[in-house]
């Protein structure tokens, strides 16, 4: 039967589906909303305040989870979100346990996520560019 409905097919061919992503991809965007929901409702670490999950990256077994953070701040705040987030590890993990339908539970890496401040960066030197463009005009 060539017309029949076949809903896995439907929603790859509308977009609505996940074909084209990887199952490490999809655990990872799961974990990062899972994260960033505990940090804003449950953790209670005052050196969390203002952590932001950027991104996180499961490898391809699911064995290993990288968890990208960012923080307004100096280098202090940095370390000690670090340091917060590696004595909430035990405690992010089993709830992702609980959460997630998983055999196992990826072992999570906290990594401070330097992309922002690199963004920043080149923000800066665009700016300032941009200002001796328009510095150099007015004299000519």
């Amino acid at each position: 039967m060539a017309g029949s409905f076949d809903p896995k097919r439907t929603f790859d061919a509308l977009g609505l589906g996940r074909a084209g992503q990887k199952r490490s991809a999809r655990v990872a965007d799961v974990i990062q909303k899972e994260l960033a929901m505990l940090i804003l409702t449950k953790v209670r670490d005052p050196q969390l305040a203002g952590v932001s999950i950027s991104r996180v990256e499961v490898s391809d077994d699911l064995q290993n989870a990288k968890i990208f953070f960012t923080i307004l701040g100096d280098r202090k705040a940095v370390r000690a979100a670090t340091e917060g987030l590696e004595r909430a590890k035990g405690f992010m993990r089993t709830h992702l346990a609980r959460t997630m339908n998983m055999r196992y539970t990826p072992t999570l890496q906290f990594k401070y996520d330097e992309v922002a401040e690199k963004v920043e960066h080149l923000d800066s030197i665009f700016q300032e560019i941009a200002d001796e463009r328009d510095h150099g005009d007015g004299n000519s």
